[in-house]
């Protein structure tokens, strides 16, 4: 069974602007979209950076704020107000935007907001803007088997592919991370390890930790690992 990936629960055509609409605009737009932040985008709608309502807020640098002030605070601010008016998404975005690929697993999604601790992330297709996520659109996604993932990686990878008895290394997967321990013939067949088991459905972050008996890379020097 194939996970569900970031197309599969993003929001869809997520509202946008691009460097040269007016913060005006932005703030009408950044109100009305789902995230707390709205994507500046290029001609071709790929995502250049974000504008957030912080970013908003340091532009128009308390110009709105109604407590009481003096004659020559207020016209400070209303000099701020107009200075604010003038500029663009383009001078105020942070760059670049946090993306994450249409085809990225769930599992995999949910692990980038948690890390980086990102309160939503737009989703592109082929670079071009196609949806934005948060954390609600993966909690409550159910994540494949730590069980299921170790049998897949047994025989797809080790099996089948890499002709490997999978008695003979050590898989272990914890909440989708997966730890590979032991020992295969080559350095390449244990490089060849992790990068398959990172395409495995449901898998989140792979931890390579297998050695290898011959370094066959160009460059090898062909010793045995870790003498």
């Amino acid at each position: 069974m194939s996970e569900l990936t970031a197309r599969d629960v993003m929001t869809p055509d997520p509202r946008s602007v691009t460097p040269e609409t007016d913060l005006g605009t932005v703030a009408r737009v950044l109100a009305a979209a789902e995230a707390g932040a709205v994507a500046v985008v290029d001609a071709r709608g790929r995502p250049v950076g974000v504008v957030s309502e912080a970013d908003l807020m340091c532009a128009w640098g308390g110009a709105r704020h109604r407590a009481r002030r003096t004659w020559l605070e207020w016209q400070r601010a209303k000099q701020r107000l107009r200075s604010a008016q003038d500029r663009r998404a383009g001078d105020v975005m942070t760059s670049p935007a946090s993306t994450v690929d249409a085809a990225t697993p769930v599992s995999r999604v949910a692990r980038e907001l948690e890390q980086r601790r990102l309160r939503w992330m737009f989703v592109v297709d082929d670079g071009v803007l196609a949806g934005v996520l948060s954390y609600r659109h993966v909690a409550g996604v159910p994540a494949r088997p730590d069980d299921d993932i170790r049998h897949d990686i047994a025989t797809d990878v080790f099996t089948r592919i890499l002709w490997v008895e999978p008695d003979t290394v050590g898989i272990a997967v914890e909440h989708g991370v997966v730890t590979l321990l032991g020992q295969v013939e080559s350095r390449s067949d244990a490089e060849l390890a992790g990068r398959l088991a990172r395409g495995v459905p449901g898998v989140a972050e792979v931890r390579n930790r297998l050695g290898y008996v011959w370094d066959d890379t160009p460059d090898g020097t062909r010793v045995k690992s870790g003498s």
